[in-house]
Formats: C-alpha cells, structure tokens, sequence
C-alpha cells in the first residue's frame, strides 16, 4: 500500500468517524425533542393554501389556521362546500380567500397560483390535503377510478409543489405539509390502487427532502411534514373495522387537524394519527419477519371494508 492509497483510508476513515459522532448527535437532538417538545412556531401572516377544504379535516385546518391567525386559501372544486368553509371562517372574523380549481389539471393549478399571488400574495404555507379513496377489491377497481384517484392522490400533489414551491424558494421560506395515510406505510386489502398513491406521496416528500437539502442555495428555511393518518371520519372510511375501539378508535377530523397543524408547527418531518401509531409501525412493526407483522396485523383486524358505489 503507497501512501496514496494510506492517505484515502485515512481520510474515509476520519469521515466515516466524524459522520458517526454528528450521527449519534442528531439522535440524541431527535431523543430531546421527543421529551421536550420544540415551541410551537407562529402561524399570523402566513398564507397558508389548504386543498380539499369543502368538507372533512381540510375544512377543520382552514378554520384552525385562520384562528391562528393565519390568512387561509380555500381551494376545492366543490364550490357549494368550498363557500361554507369561507363563510365558517368569516363568521369567526378570520381572513380567507377561496378558489374553485381542479388540482387534477396542471394548467388550472398555474394559474391559480399566479392568482393567488396577485390577489392574495406569495402563499408560504402548502397543506396538499385533497384525495379520494376507493374501497374494493383491486380486481373489482375500474380503470376510471384508478386513474382519477392517482390524479387526485398523486399528480395534484406534484402540480401544485410546482406552482407554489418556487415562491418558496426565492425566499428561502416556506413549509410543504402533504396528507399520505397509515396506507401509505402498510398495506390494507380493499386499498391496493390507494396504498400505492399514498406509498407514492411519501416516496415525493422525501425525496423532496433530499432535493433541497441537496440544492446549491441555502433552502433551509423550506420545511416539509407528510402525515399519515390512521382512520378519519370523513366519510372516505365507509365500512372501517376496528377490533379494539379503545385501542384503535376513528379519529374524529377536528382531532386529526389538530395533529397536523400541531405538527408542522413544530417542524416535524412527519407525524401519524394517533401519534404512537408512529412508533407500533417503525420500531415493532418493521422490525419483525414479514410472516410474524403479518400475525399481529390479523389480530389487530383494522382496516376498510368493501363497500358498493
């Protein structure tokens, strides 16, 4: 060995060495946090653009953040449901603006983003909330379903990170907040086309992540949180089955929006629904044999049932 070749180990080596100790650094910062939880930050004057706010826990977050203080962006394409939400908001003496748009369609969302910049301003909090959720047997999902669903679950997603991601960036200040679902880490039968949609919002969001923290520019005031929630009772769970009711109950939207903005508020990189579904699933679940995960999940019998259009 030359001292070419003494000098690269040495030099892997001493990385190798330094990367470990900021490691162990970060997870005794992650342990701290967990005990001590960070203030939550403030929310009054941002622009916080909510889709899916018609109904459900998108509604709830609208209202929640405008009590915050927070100047809130309605968007969903049912316009009926959409003007409730704004009235709710205005009776409260909250600010809101709404906007009907198919975030399905790439073009309407570029347009409403260059709106909303004029009308309303740079919007510096994204709450991607909107989705549908077809309960059935993959073999008995149609075509049509399918692919709306991944439009709606997926593509919307994307379109409307890149209409409003850019603001972001040219200010070094923002926050993305994308819905994915306890779905989107396991899978449930009658969910096959919805686990992978939600499994696919995970998959953007990190590697997201990674993207900017990547990026040249110093993006590190652009935060993200993906949420995974269990059961919501939204009316998107038709026919949910829960063997322990105490253990496992249906969250109630007003909780689950709680959860979120408390989450993000906190600058979490993700949180679930409840919160110590988080820790069942990554340091139990995970941990064991494929066969034995799958026991405990056939004892704990949660999931959706198939239900009829």
């Amino acid at each position: 060995m030359d001292m070419r070749d003494v000098n690269t180990f040495l030099c892997i080596l001493l990385e190798f060495l330094w990367t470990l100790l900021k490691s162990n650094y970060e997870v005794i910062k992650a342990m701290i946090r967990v005990i001590f939880p960070p203030e939550p930050k403030s929310v009054k004057g941002d622009v916080v653009l909510i889709s899916g706010t018609a109904h459900g826990i998108g509604r709830e977050m609208a209202l929640r953040y405008a009590r915050l203080g927070a100047t809130v962006v309605c968007v969903d394409i049912n316009a009926i449901g959409n003007q409730e939400t704004l009235i709710m908001i205005k009776q409260e003496k909250g600010n809101a603006f709404k906007y009907e748009c198919d975030v399905t369609n790439r073009s309407a969302v570029m347009q409403l983003a260059e709106t909303v910049s004029k009308e309303v301003g740079d919007v510096t909090v994204l709450v991607n909330n909107a989705g549908i959720m077809p309960c059935k047997p993959l073999l008995d999902q149609t075509e049509k379903e399918i692919r709306l669903m991944n439009d709606l679950n997926v593509n919307a997603y994307l379109w409307m990170i890149q209409a409003f991601l850019p603001s972001m960036i040219r200010r070094n200040y923002g926050h993305i907040v994308s819905i994915s679902s306890m779905a989107g880490i396991m899978g449930f039968k009658n969910l096959v086309p919805y686990c992978g949609s939600k499994h696919a919002v995970r998959g953007i969001m990190d590697a997201l992540a990674v993207e900017l923290r990547n990026d040249k520019r110093d993006l590190s005031g652009i935060k993200l949180t993906t949420v995974f929630p269990s059961m919501v009772n939204t009316g998107l769970c038709h026919k949910p089955r829960i063997r322990f009711e105490k253990l496992l109950k249906l969250v109630e939207p007003g909780d689950a929006a709680d959860a979120i903005i408390s989450a993000m508020r906190r600058d979490l990189n993700e949180v679930t629904i409840p919160q110590d579904l988080h820790y069942a699933n990554r340091y139990v679940y995970r941990l064991l044999p494929i066969e034995a995960a799958r026991l405990w999940t056939d004892f704990f019998d949660a999931g959706v049932d198939a239900h009829d259009d």
